[in-house]
């Protein structure tokens, strides 16, 4: 019975997180309008839309590396220390290499 509770409360929090994100969201463009101000401002770029997938496709490939290398030296160290330092470790260098490329793609564009 008490495993029940679990996906429970995470169906309830993931709502409640979505319903405070879409009215709060909804109560900024209505005091936009209400002001006379264009509620455009809340429309992402087309350009930096692509950035974003590219940044987040090197994040999460780094991420999947850092798994696979703390895997791997899982045999040599601790696993959880493993596992959390190379996670840690490849998810800072893909977002170090993310910020090249995109700063890359931008100047090319």
């Amino acid at each position: 019975m008490e495993g029940i509770f679990v996906p429970i409360s995470m169906f309830l929090m993931i709502f409640a997180i979505l319903y405070v994100y879409y009215t709060t969201r909804s109560r900024e463009r209505l005091a936009l309008v209400e002001k006379g101000m264009d509620a455009n401002i809340f429309k992402m770029d087309p350009a930096r839309r692509e950035v974003d997938l590219v940044k987040w496709g090197i994040f999460m490939i780094a991420l999947s590396i850092g798994v696979v290398t703390g895997f791997l030296l899982s045999n040599v160290i601790n696993e959880v220390v493993a596992f959390f330092t190379m996670i840690l470790l490849f998810g800072g260098l893909g977002l170090i290499i993310a910020y090249f490329v995109t700063n890359s793609l931008s100047k090319n564009k």
